[in-house]
């Protein structure tokens, strides 16, 4: 009877690396949950609106103002469908902290969506860091600012500190 060894991934790397960092993915992300509601809201407020002017009591058919009605409710009737069926491709990069490889990679979605990595730099190559309650901004060795982090949570913020503090000097 054989038996497979398991714990190959364990014998090659510190667990102890593993446990204490994890990667930390920070993504710029707009407000557009609000957005997209307020333009399904519009889109259906289109529609409604480009039937309901055909039924709306009192409304003259006349010769003249049928061609005119028809125009305006099929203008209408495709801006509200495009308004709810419009689908926004967020292109705004996000921040990947890689405790294994210690590196920061930026990623930006290409036109596929598909994440590429535009810029790659090294915890060793980061001058500095300083955290406040809500963001994190990263200094280049010369220290001028290199980029300006939003932080979701407490957690978050901790998971980095742990991560760069070993490596980058932390502003208080």
């Amino acid at each position: 009877m054989a038996v497979m060894n398991t714990n190959t991934f364990e014998q090659s790397a510190p667990r102890a690396a593993f446990d204490k960092s994890v990667p930390v993915l920070i993504t710029f992300a707009p407000n557009w949950r609000a957005r997209m509601v307020l333009m399904r809201a519009i889109g259906a407020f289109l529609i409604i609106s480009a039937f309901s002017m055909w039924l709306m009591p009192g409304s003259v058919m006349g010769a003249e103002v049928w061609p005119i009605k028809l125009v305006a409710s099929l203008m209408f009737l495709i801006a509200g469908v495009s308004l709810l069926t419009l689908e926004v491709m967020d292109s705004r990069p996000d921040a990947y902290f890689d405790p294994i490889r210690r590196e920061v990679r930026i990623l930006q979605k290409n036109e596929n969506g598909r994440p590429q990595t535009v810029l790659r730099r090294s915890y060793d190559s980061l001058g500095g860091a300083r955290f406040a309650d809500d963001q994190v901004e990263l200094f280049d060795v010369d220290g001028s600012l290199l980029m300006k982090l939003p932080l979701q949570s407490a957690d978050v913020s901790s998971a980095l500190k742990g991560q760069l503090c070993q490596n980058v000097t932390i502003f208080a």
